[in-house]
């Protein structure tokens, strides 16, 4: 055996080793909780919660950076040693961290300055690294040029989202949650309600759903400053100027993993609207809940309204992304609201009205 073979067999085998940890890690895992979201029983409506925050990591992304991982190993661009470099507004990085920490490889979260506190503490207590810069439109270039400065790897979830996991199920998100429906009162939703951040969940949750021939719909919401919604409706590619104050959702451009065509409507969600949902429904969740969580419900709220007017039962999933605590110092803080200028009694006069009768003024 020439000293070529003995490094690729054992390259090889710590790949092997590497996944073997990955995978143990999901079978020490159970699954995560499909909530019942409270309405009148004379409704006839149900809208259930995704409750994503039960992952190890706290948050959606928790399966999204699982199954980056796996891909960047499979493809042979994570070998031992290597710098994995992401660039993130907080909770895919914070997923990151936990696996990166767990093969004993060096993580950097390229990120805005503006993320919250919670978030880069999250990070850093997985062992990451957290690289700043002043403007989203930054993100990329610094990651890849981190990437290239130290011989690492960009794993890049804009990109590999979409790809990366298997959307014809092997306990992907979407097969998790028509699983779990499958004993309630309405069992196939009428809708699914969900954000778009890379575009990876809803490419997978739009293909599961053609692929298993069936007649749910797909609704994504879509916050201020991000370019998805319009791209969307106008077949157009965007780029915008700003970053979402939405954390986890919303894009300053159009991700390649944002696949429109499975699409079935959009949403435009301000945030004022998002924030004030948290803020209402945390008595009726009993717990603080992200601001993504509050984009979703938006929708999900105005989507049972539209059902209860035109008399049709049934139900609709969403998603409860991840947990209020990552938020105290900007969502949940009023001083933070007011210096960005945001009014939340309209919206929250909205929702208020919609938990009462159903009626939707949004």
């Amino acid at each position: 055996m020439t000293a070529l073979d003995r490094c690729c067999e054992h390259r090889r085998s710590w790949v092997c080793r590497a996944i073997r940890i990955i995978d143990a890690d999901a079978n020490r895992s159970a699954d995560t909780h499909l909530l019942p979201f409270p309405l009148p029983a004379e409704w006839n409506i149900q809208l259930y919660l995704k409750d994503e925050s039960t992952h190890p990591t706290g948050s959606l992304k928790h399966r999204l950076a699982r199954s980056l991982f796996l891909y960047a190993l499979c493809n042979g661009w994570i070998d031992e040693g290597t710098p994995v470099i992401e660039a993130s507004s907080g909770s895919t990085a914070v997923s990151e961290a936990y696996f990166a920490r767990m093969l004993g490889l060096p993580f950097i979260a390229v990120m805005p300055r503006t993320t919250s506190p919670e978030k880069v503490a999250l990070i850093e207590h997985q062992g990451g690294r957290c690289h700043f810069v002043d403007e989203p439109s930054q993100l990329y270039a610094e990651s890849h040029r981190l990437a290239g400065e130290l011989g690492g790897h960009f794993i890049d979830q804009f990109t590999h989202a979409e790809r990366a996991t298997d959307w014809r199920g092997n306990n992907n998100i979407a097969e998790s949650v028509f699983e779990q429906m499958s004993l309630e009162p309405h069992p196939t939703p009428e809708w699914v309600v969900v954000g778009a951040g890379t575009g990876g969940t809803s490419a997978t949750i739009g293909r599961f759903i053609r692929y298993r021939a069936l007649p749910t719909r797909l609704a994504v919401v879509d916050p201020e400053n991000s370019v998805f919604f319009d791209a969307w409706r106008d077949g157009t590619e965007l780029t915008g100027c700003r970053g979402s104050r939405i954390e986890g959702i919303g894009r300053p451009r159009v991700e390649p993993s944002f696949v429109g065509s499975v699409i079935d409507r959009m949403v435009k969600v301000p945030d004022a609207a998002s924030i004030a949902v948290i803020r209402v429904v945390a008595d009726v969740l009993g717990r603080r809940v992200g601001g993504s969580t509050g984009t979703n419900l938006w929708g999900a709220f105005a989507i049972v309204a539209e059902m209860l007017a035109e008399g049709r039962a049934g139900s609709v999933v969403t998603l409860l992304c991840d947990g209020g605590e990552r938020y105290s110092h900007t969502y949940y803080d009023d001083a933070w609201i007011a210096a960005q200028g945001m009014d939340l009694e309209p919206p929250s006069a909205v929702v208020r009205e919609f938990l009462a009768t159903g009626v939707w003024t949004g």
